[in-house]
């Protein structure tokens, strides 16, 4: 009975074709569906890769032109007067009197402070009684000059009446050596006379300079002394006042980057800003480049002396000025924005990140390339300069040559390229 139902079965399973032919169809449409599918994601993926982006994207475009190009250095720095002197004290005392403030103008010679001279008059008085006494000493030396030769010449006399028995010789001789005497106490007196006189001088000397007064014309700019204040001037003199001789002409001082100093020169224009009037300008012209350097930070800086008009006094000693100095100046060159060189369409930034080729490449790119390759077309891509621009729709790429920049237009050389053309500054946005 087992059996025959078994036979049964296996005519029922031949008869709807579930056998093994039929295990084997399955498998096949298995695989087919698998890559169906795979053909599809290819046919995707080269639709993608493939389609036209250059329609799917909108791009900022600037004309190249011709004009003047400006090349200028930026230095910081601070403004001084162009002549300032320190007024100090030879002398040390107290001060009696104080006669100038700040600000005050003052003339060449304008009293500026007193010295109390008490001492000082004191001691040209005696210096004075010393003179009168070497003075009183010549004239005792000149009587015994007188004295002495009236009796060398009596005694000489004598001499020739007796016929030269009487005086004796030795007498003679003593009376000449006595009048020489004399004579030498009546030079030493009158060197005692010079050096009285000398230390005269001096002490008035002193007492001059017991009265500071201004050496120059011009404005106080500091003021460092009060009446009753002691002054030390044992080692070196200390500045009681500091002037300005005329601050109609400022002198501004900046430090030039050693990579810019040798674009500087003298001669060259300038203009400047101060913080206090941001929003006006002042001219300037560049009077010495320095040799000596500065480093500061490790930064190596040249300091430049650029001389400033300052009629309405509106600037003032110890402001910090920012400077551009105008290096050079080229007028008729085509110009080009620096945007423009920087710039690179996307479909060729795609190409360049693809690396191009046919969809097989695309699907299954390249190993990545050695570190040395890679910087050798960098360094390649650096030497080479170029600008894109517009064809029938399409980006173009125009190799050019590049000269003087200003930060925001490059001068091109050689390229080519006209004034007018339209060149590719930046993309806007994809077309929806």
């Amino acid at each position: 009975m087992a059996q025959n139902n078994n036979a049964e079965r296996a005519d029922i399973a031949l008869s709807l074709g579930l056998g093994a032919n039929a295990t084997r169809t399955r498998h096949w449409k298995h695989w087919l569906g698998w890559t169906f599918l795979v053909i599809a994601f290819a046919a995707g993926a080269l639709w993608w890769m493939s389609r036209d982006t250059s329609s799917a994207v909108q791009y900022r475009t600037q004309p190249a032109k011709r004009g003047e190009i400006t090349i200028s250095v930026t230095a910081t720095g601070n403004l001084q007067p162009i002549n300032q002197v320190d007024v100090g004290s030879e002398l040390s005392g107290i001060i009696k009197s104080v006669e100038a403030d700040f600000n005050s103008q003052v003339k060449a010679g304008q009293v500026l402070a007193r010295l109390d001279t008490a001492k000082l008059e004191a001691l040209r008085q005696q210096l004075q009684a010393a003179v009168a006494a070497a003075q009183a000493r010549v004239l005792q030396t000149q009587a015994t000059i007188a004295e002495a030769n009236g009796q060398l010449a009596r005694l000489r006399h004598v001499h020739e009446l007796s016929g030269g028995k009487v005086p004796s010789l030795q007498d003679i001789d003593a009376a000449d050596a006595a009048l020489k005497r004399a004579q030498a106490d009546e030079a030493n007196a009158r060197a005692a006379v010079a050096q009285a006189q000398a230390s005269l001088h001096a002490s008035e000397t002193d007492l001059a300079k017991a009265v500071i007064r201004a050496p120059i014309n011009g404005i106080v700019l500091k003021r460092a002394v009060e009446p009753g204040q002691t002054v030390a001037a044992s080692l070196q003199a200390p500045v009681l006042f500091t002037l300005a001789e005329n601050l109609t002409q400022m002198e501004l001082h900046v430090n030039v980057d050693e990579a810019d100093v040798g674009k500087v020169a003298a001669g060259q224009h300038a203009t400047f800003s101060v913080d206090a009037y941001p929003d006006r300008t002042y001219p300037a012209r560049i009077t010495e480049v320095r040799y000596g350097s500065q480093t500061v930070q490790g930064v190596v800086t040249y300091e430049a002396l650029l001389n400033a008009d300052n009629a309405d006094l509106s600037l003032r000693p110890g402001m910090t000025a920012t400077a551009d100095i105008t290096v050079k100046k080229i007028e008729n060159v085509l110009l080009v924005p620096n945007a423009a060189l920087r710039f690179t369409p996307p479909a060729a930034h795609d190409q360049a990140a693809t690396g191009g080729g046919s969809l097989l490449t695309k699907l299954l790119p390249r190993p990545p390339r050695s570190a040395s390759k890679k910087g050798d077309a960098a360094s390649g891509a650096r030497r080479r300069q170029v600008v894109w621009t517009l064809s029938e729709g399409q980006p173009i790429a125009i190799a050019v040559k590049t000269g003087s920049t200003d930060g925001a237009m490059t001068e091109i050389v050689d390229g080519k390229i006209e004034a007018g053309v339209e060149v590719l500054v930046d993309t806007i946005a994809p077309k929806k």
